[in-house]
């Protein structure tokens, strides 16, 4: 029964554990799910489309009901005879209208099409918003996997110090090694304690970071996986293609859409506007305390009537105002193109830079590997020629730094390959944030 208790308990750990670990898409994904601006521009997108419907709306006919009372006492007109009487009097009224716009200048439908392309405008604000979310996640992510693997190396040079040190004292005590170089490598020892500290608060921090970039509760316990994201594509056979899907560049097309169309209303208002119209309405009145009046079936069809009716309004001065509004739609519409222009301009140089820097990285990583490569074989024969007596704890010492440096900077070439590679894909419009 013990034994049973404790496979389960540690089974519960490794639940636990695997729970806390998240990989780069999982910290994109609960990042894009919860963070508030992403809300925001959710809640923004709902607003247009509740625009557009009521764009749809004006395309329909307007439908208006009335019922009216009024009891009538003293001198009033009789709804019977249409002339003065004293008689008080009961009287009660029924419309029902319907009105059609047939023709405005086209500014509904222009209002459709641009609410549409606000709705769209939307949509593209939203997933550029999500996208941006991503990224800074990414970053954040980034370096708690740099100074997670600088931890690690900071502990290994922990543990290979103690060794060393252990093996030196041993060989102060046959003669083989000076008291001089037993207080090098302790002072070697104290500095790789030093260095591991000051990791692992960077690391603390960087941590931190991300759960802020995230929207992560800060007191949860939150552990990345790095192993999966630090391999490196090849991208060597990938051109670099256009930029046209990108959503900053859509926000802004859908923008300048909208701009287009508004300017097109604000020049509708120049045009007559037609209208067809139609209504029925009825009556019912009673002189009180006359049981002789008609009954409210028969009042309600006798007093029965209808109308069809068309009006055409012709605008012809109203202080200049059409003319201002037209004129600043258009100037908002060439203001928006300016934009798009602008910001394709900017998408594209930045592309360009993404793909250079993700080639370099590449490149540069490839190197590294090879000089991490090197770097150990020196200090492997330079440990070994120390344990010999043919060589200094300075020089062992000096080699094992050379070969951290180089183990950090491959690590940071490999991260950095990973975000310029999803920086690519951004920029191609691609969705970096699922898998």
């Amino acid at each position: 029964m013990k034994a049973l208790w404790m496979i389960c308990l540690a089974m519960a750990v490794q639940q636990t554990s695997a729970q806390n670990d998240w990989t780069m898409q999982q910290c994109m994904q609960y990042a894009v799910q919860h963070n508030h601006e992403v809300k925001q521009a959710e809640l923004e997108l709902d607003n247009y489309k509740a625009s557009k419907t009521s764009a749809i709306g004006k395309f329909l006919p307007e439908v208006d009901g009335y019922i009216g009372a009024q009891y009538n006492f003293g001198r009033a007109i009789d709804p019977e005879t249409n002339g003065y009487t004293d008689v008080s009097t009961f009287y009660n009224g029924y419309q029902l209208s319907a009105s059609l716009p047939i023709f405005d200048g086209f500014s509904r439908l222009h209002a459709l099409k641009a609410a549409k392309a606000s709705e769209l405008m939307g949509r593209a604000s939203l997933r550029q918003r999500q996208d941006l979310t991503a990224l800074d996640v990414l970053q954040a992510y980034t370096n708690v996997a740099y100074y997670d693997g600088l931890v690690k190396m900071a502990n290994e040079k922990v543990e290979e110090t103690l060794l060393l040190l252990k093996q030196v004292k041993v060989l102060e005590e046959v003669g083989r090694k000076s008291a001089a170089d037993v207080a090098q490598v302790e002072s070697q020892k104290a500095e790789a304690d030093y260095e591991l500290t000051r990791q692992q608060n960077l690391y603390a921090s960087a941590l931190l970071e991300l759960k802020k970039a995230m929207n992560y509760p800060l007191g949860d316990s939150l552990r990345v996986i790095g192993d999966g994201c630090l391999v490196i594509g090849d991208g060597n056979n990938q051109p670099l293609t256009p930029i046209t899907q990108h959503p900053e560049l859509l926000a802004a097309r859908y923008r300048m859409q909208t701009s287009k169309h508004e300017w097109h209303q604000a020049r509708a208002s120049l045009y007559p506007s037609l209208s067809l119209s139609a209504g029925l309405s009825t009556t019912y009145y009673k002189t009180l305390h006359n049981d002789a009046a008609e009954t409210f079936r028969n009042q309600m069809k006798n007093n029965m009537g209808e109308y069809l009716g068309v009006s055409l309004n012709i605008p012809l001065f109203n202080r200049l105002q059409t003319l201002t509004s037209i004129r600043k739609a258009k100037n908002n519409y060439r203001i928006a193109q300016e934009a798009y222009d602008q910001k394709q301009l900017e998408l594209t140089k930045l592309s360009t830079e993404a793909w250079n820097d993700w080639q370099g990285y590449q490149k540069q990583t490839i190197q590294m590997q090879k000089k991490v490569q090197a770097d150990s074989l020196s200090y492997q024969l330079t440990r070994r020629q120390f344990e010999e007596g043919l060589s200094t704890a300075i020089d062992v010492h000096t080699t094992s730094a050379q070969l951290l440096n180089s183990k950090a900077t491959l690590l940071q070439c490999q991260l950095m390959a990973m975000v310029k590679e999803q920086l690519v894909r951004y920029y191609k419009g691609e969705t970096i944030w699922t898998e």
